[in-house]
């Protein structure tokens, strides 16, 4: 059964009011990776789902696909292979850094994203914002965060389980400093290839 994602939240009673989230239809059933970047773009016409011609934020996730060697050329290709993409939090910056109680007030739409796909297989954290969140809901579910408080370098790799689902912490997967940071593009397009193989 295909569901809207609006839709669905709405449905669960959860505020979606001025929040940027997933304009999408999709079957929960064939989703088996979410991808859990940081932050909407303060343009919404940046954004994963935007219907603009060539949107920002899908302009280095193409990149990273192809660099996987997964030849997509849309968000629509990316969904169709079972790889769901939502952000951590679902309103844009507005300092350097995501406040944490920002974090915590969103932090219901997630959860409810996380509960809909039953074939879930693996969760990619994708920077330092996704790995709080779902830390935050480690912990009320088992009482310890599921990804040790570490930088990204150190921890990338390690094998991490969240109700017998692989969590696997990485970089942000949007921006121009991905695009100029080598090291950080093909580790992100590494985790890509490797989240893939474990389905």
């Amino acid at each position: 059964m295909t569901i809207k994602i609006i839709d669905y939240l709405a449905q669960k009673g959860l505020k979606t009011e001025g929040l940027q989230l997933p304009d999408c239809e999709i079957e929960p059933e064939t989703i088996k990776i979410i991808m859990i970047n940081e932050v909407p773009p303060q343009n919404p016409e940046d954004g994963f789902y935007s219907k603009a011609p060539e949107p920002d934020y899908m302009k280095t996730t193409l990149a990273l696909f192809r660099d996987a060697g997964v030849m997509v050329n849309s968000i629509e290709d990316i969904l169709a292979l079972g790889i769901y993409i939502t952000t951590a939090v679902k309103t844009p910056k507005t300092e350097y850094t995501v406040d944490p109680a920002v974090i915590k007030e969103q932090l219901p739409i997630l959860k409810a994203e996380l509960a809909l796909f039953p074939n879930l297989r693996v969760v990619m954290l994708m920077g330092d914002v996704a790995k709080k969140s779902v830390n935050l809901i480690a912990k009320e579910q088992t009482g310890k965060n599921v990804i040790p408080s570490s930088p990204t370098c150190r921890i990338r790799g390690g094998e991490f389980y969240l109700n017998q689902i692989r969590v696997m912490p990485s970089y942000i997967m949007t921006g121009k400093n991905l695009l100029i940071e080598p090291f950080k593009r093909d580790t992100v397009s590494e985790d890509i290839k490797k989240a893939i193989k474990l389905l």
